[in-house]
């Protein structure tokens, strides 16, 4: 096992290399260096002097992917590309372009992240298995049929409908809980109530769908025949086999999201007012700091690679043949 998981973090270098190039050349494509640093210079008319030197404080003065003017390895390394890429390896995402710290911004907005996702994440969870074995023990009923077909509406809607509709509704009509807004401790419970519910109500429809197919496949097999055969009853055989048995496959979806609930969600943070990763990439976006895009996109990459791995090494505790 330990030789499997070196072996697969030493693929995730190439892996986080081609994301990071792709960044580069994807980004590049749609500004250049004086683009971005009259951008950030914010007026109209600026001089070349203070270009070039917004350009050389923050190191964008070198060329984008190859020097030719340098000579031997330096035409690779005197480049925007490696001397922005090499920290990133180390995890040391150095300034943004608009000359604050990218490391600290990260510390102090993956905790507002958390708040809302790990909440949304267990709520759902258990919303989602529990309607999906309910549907399962009433398979082919009427009440079944019209389940899946409420499932399958509510995965149709977008999930800014149920942003919007939940703040007019829930926030502006029935004043319970607050629009937006974020504070620390227990006083900022008001302000995750309401990001919580929309994120578990966003994903029911998909999520039920998805567990029920993972339990219908379930109760065709082998086992299932012969509990029914021994006269156990059909709530016994969900909850004491099929359950259990299901979890290979919902640990596949569960175990690889899990490192990327720190990125947070890039459209209900920045609804809701929460200043956490997801709204911080998504002001850079709009804002166009590739310092902070790069960092946040190769940040995700390697995460979902850390998840992947964590979902291989959690088949073995659930699923004793895989680990012959």
């Amino acid at each position: 096992m330990l030789r499997y998981v070196l072996k697969r973090l030493l693929f995730i270098i190439p892996i986080l290399v081609g994301v990071n190039l792709f960044t580069f050349v994807l980004f590049f494509i749609v500004n250049t260096p004086d683009d971005i640093a009259r951008l950030h210079l914010g007026e109209k008319y600026v001089t070349e002097e203070a270009i070039e030197d917004w350009k050389e404080v923050r190191g964008y003065h070198y060329p984008v992917l190859y020097n030719q003017e340098a000579t031997g390895l330096s035409k690779v390394t005197d480049t925007i590309f490696f001397q922005k890429s090499l920290k990133l390896f180390a995890f040391e995402f150095g300034i943004s372009d608009a000359g604050t710290d990218i490391s600290h911004q990260i510390n102090q907005r993956y905790l507002p992240s958390l708040a809302i996702a790990v909440p949304a994440l267990l709520v759902g969870l258990f919303v989602n298995i529990s309607f999906a074995l309910l549907l399962v023990l009433f398979h082919r009923s009427l009440f079944d049929r019209s389940m899946t077909l409420m499932a399958l509406f509510l995965m149709s809607i977008s999930a800014l409908f149920y942003i919007i509709g939940g703040q007019y509704l829930v926030a502006n009509i029935w004043r319970l809980v607050p629009i937006s807004g974020y504070e620390d401790g227990l006083s900022g419970i008001k302000f995750l109530i309401l990001p919580v519910i929309v994120g578990v109500i966003g994903g029911i429809g998909s999520g039920v769908r998805w567990y029920r197919t993972i339990f219908l496949e379930e109760i065709t097999q082998d086992y299932v025949r012969t509990a029914k055969a021994k006269g156990l009853s059909d709530i016994e055989i969900l909850f004491k086999h099929v359950l259990r048995n299901g979890f290979i496959p919902i640990l596949t979806g569960v175990v690889v999201i899990l490192p990327l609930l720190f990125m947070g969600s890039l459209i209900t943070e920045s609804f809701f007012g929460i200043p956490g990763l997801g709204s911080y990439t998504i002001d850079a976006i709009s804002q166009q700091d590739f310092a902070i895009v790069r960092s946040m996109v190769f940040l995700g990459a390697f995460l979902y690679c850390i998840g992947l791995i964590l979902t291989d090494i959690s088949y073995t505790l659930v699923d004793p043949r895989v680990r012959f």
